[in-house]
């Protein structure tokens, strides 16, 4: 693709927009970027662009830009907006950043995508690989945009990237080598006018693959699995209740690799990450090490040294028995149900935010199950109190810290106080990450005033 002289629109100034731009410019290209953001909200990040070259128009999206662009590259995240849409019935291209980053791109990609896990997965795999002596590279939502490493690539490159449905509704050609579905489940319903077309986006990975290529797929999910029938490339399953071959299952607390012989990798005991849903993130991850050829031995050390990421059902301390646990990113309704179901203790949930389309009435049972007191926060905290009536006692806090001392009164020894919010953050806050640090700021905050008590 030559972009010498070519008019191209980078919607949205995040860090995919100006990795985006980062690339362009080199190459000759025309840069507009158009950003929803103000230009006192972009402060100096719009005066480095402008002085690099970049015609930056903030506070709205202008039209005529759409329809004047040769290519139009949307940020992640970025609404499906009726000036993309109204340009690309004119003929204007569109690209995600990853099909932009896949043209110039030498290596080989694996694409991890699925409602829930594709951060721990792509870190685990990048891991493995990286200690198996792989020139790995994490990419995508949880790492650098894909687009920062074409200029470098190497043929002998492996970019593990984290692939979001937002990536995938624009690509035309993207191809990976081993493509990963690991769930799906309603989830962004606030981003994608309907489940059907979320489905369809995430689909993209595996039926845009060649045939030589490799795709993973989860066994014990219907909607995934019923790809394998439709999949060119050679399709590797992964089960928690079934033999699968080629692929990798749970056998007597064994995982197992069954590709021409079995080989037992390791005991679930030895996972070092909480819940059954980790075991199938390892099985994902385990396959994509046996696919590169390294031995058992090595990937069962990778796993056994991996410690999780932040925000991620991740254990912040406990205060007078009682036990604090972050799952910030459980940010749709399947996650915090994999979230409450990581614990046979009596829990605290802390639950809420702004809602995504997702049906909080498969909570009820797990939650009627497990949970002794719900405290709900946020935006969706009404719709939630009214899906979860007479499960268990329910609370609403206006804070964070409110919601932490909350459940911590209503905690004895040994019970979880868990934040899984089932929800976005961004109604009080600029990110899951945000959420969950300030989660745990209130509560080691709690900490010290209990231990000044004392």
């Amino acid at each position: 693709m030559n972009l010498k002289g070519k008019k191209v629109l980078v919607v949205g100034l995040g860090t995919t927009g100006e990795a985006v731009c980062q690339f362009l410019l080199p190459r000759g290209a025309q840069v507009k970027v158009s950003e929803k953001k103000t230009r006192g909200q972009l402060g100096q990040k719009m005066l480095y662009w402008e002085e690099k070259g970049v015609a930056l128009e903030a506070g709205k999206h202008n039209h005529r830009s759409f329809l004047e662009a040769d290519l139009i590259v949307p940020s992640p995240g970025v609404p499906l907006l009726p000036e993309i849409e109204q340009a690309q019935a004119r003929g204007v291209k569109v690209l995600s950043e990853i099909e932009l980053a896949f043209i110039f791109l030498k290596g080989k990609i694996v694409g991890i995508t699925g409602s829930n896990g594709k951060s721990t997965t792509a870190s685990l795999t990048h891991k493995i690989l990286l200690e198996g002596g792989m020139p790995s590279f994490l990419a995508g939502n949880i790492g650098t945009p894909l687009i920062s490493y074409a200029n470098d690539s190497k043929s002998s490159d492996v970019y593990v990237t984290e692939i979001s449905s937002f990536q995938l509704q624009y690509i035309k050609q993207f191809k990976v080598s081993i493509s990963v579905l690991l769930n799906i489940s309603a989830d962004h319903l606030d981003w994608h006018p309907s489940f059907s077309h979320y489905y369809e986006a995430k689909r993209k990975i595996i039926s845009f693959q060649k045939e030589d290529a490799k795709a993973i797929l989860n066994r014990d999910d219907p909607l995934a699995w019923e790809l394998h029938t439709q999949a060119k490339p050679q399709v590797y399953g992964f089960s928690r209740k079934e033999r699968v071959h080629p692929g990798c299952f749970l056998e007597d607390d064994w995982i197992v690799i069954s590709n021409g012989d079995a080989q037992k990798i390791m005991k679930t005991t030895e996972i070092p990450l909480l819940g059954i849903h980790n075991q199938e993130n390892v099985m994902a991850a385990t396959l994509i090490g046996h696919l590169f050829r390294l031995s058992p031995e090595r990937i069962r050390e990778s796993i056994r040294s991996f410690r999780g990421l932040e925000h991620r059902l991740e254990e912040v301390t406990t205060i007078d028995g009682v036990n604090f646990y972050n799952d910030s990113k459980a940010t749709n309704v399947e996650a915090s149900l994999k979230s409450v179901q990581s614990f046979p203790q009596p829990i605290v949930l802390i639950a809420g935010g702004r809602d995504k389309g997702g049906d909080f009435t498969k909570l009820k049972e797990p939650v009627k199950e497990k949970v002794k007191k719900l405290i709900l926060i946020g935006e969706a905290k009404e719709k939630l109190a009214l899906a979860l009536e007479g499960t268990t006692a329910i609370n609403e806090a206006s804070s964070m810290e409110e919601a932490v001392v909350m459940g911590f009164s209503e905690a004895k020894p040994g019970d979880v106080v868990l934040l899984a919010p089932a929800c976005t953050s961004f109604d009080m806050f600029q990110n899951f990450e945000e959420r969950g640090k300030l989660f745990k700021d209130a509560v080691l905050q709690l900490k010290k005033k209990r231990e000044k008590r004392s």
